[in-house]
């Protein structure tokens, strides 16, 4: 597989089968990310990997919390936040895509709930990845961890593999530390729940279109 074929075949994936990934497969893939580029050179990010008793755990303990009505506490501002315009519409769309996959009608706010929550059952992936910087750092940081994730999750499709990327996973930091191995002064930006996609997952079925060329580039000579 070349870099154009991972590219259109990664997709969020939503409906993992329970199947770990080997920790040698997964040593590997993180041996080759490390190439990913970064802001002189500093390598910013630190990735934690979650798997096994650990991942069900910790899974274990953001629900407690949740269960315990606790709100969402991350670090940094989630990706929703200043959104509008056709950005807004965007996002909209997307959510309203897996309700309508799923059966869930917009007004409908225990299924929209549902939904949300299987974020933090990592949509039955069995892993799940931390990725965290230095709480000092700002957004020009956060950059050098997008490119480092998503070095991961094509090389994670290079193998046949699949991956959600979740900003919810940076929402509950505080199980996270207790049970992932994240560095002392680390900020968690968000998180990746990864493994083998269950093709016959109903939500699997969402296809997000994207923008045209024209709409996102522009060319001067």
């Amino acid at each position: 597989m070349n870099v154009t074929d991972a590219v259109r075949a990664r997709r969020t994936t939503r409906g993992f089968l329970p199947d770990p990934v080997p920790e040698a497969v997964i040593r590997e893939v993180l041996e080759v990310a490390r190439y990913a580029p970064s802001n002189s050179n500093t390598q910013p990010w630190h990735i934690a990997v979650v798997s096994g008793a650990a991942r069900e755990r910790l899974q274990n303990a953001i629900f407690a919390e949740i269960n315990a009505g606790k709100t969402p506490y991350p670090t940094w501002p989630s990706g929703g936040v200043g959104l509008k315009g056709e950005y807004k519409d965007r996002q909209r769309a997307c959510g309203f895509g897996y309700y309508a996959t799923m059966g869930v009608d917009r007004d409908d706010a225990e299924g929209r709930r549902e939904l949300l929550l299987k974020n933090w059952e990592f949509f039955g992936a069995p892993h799940a990845a931390f990725l965290s910087m230095p709480e000092t750092m700002h957004r020009a940081n956060a950059l050098d961890l997008g490119i480092f994730l998503q070095t991961f999750m094509l090389l994670l499709t290079e193998r046949g593999l699949a991956a959600c990327p979740q900003g919810a996973l940076g929402s509950y930091p505080g199980p996270v530390r207790e049970i992932a191995d994240v560095p002392a002064g680390n900020a968690i930006l968000c998180g990746v729940s990864f493994g083998y996609a269950d093709t016959a997952a109903k939500i699997n079925t969402v296809h997000m279109d994207r923008e045209p060329i024209e709409r996102i580039s522009s060319f001067t000579s």
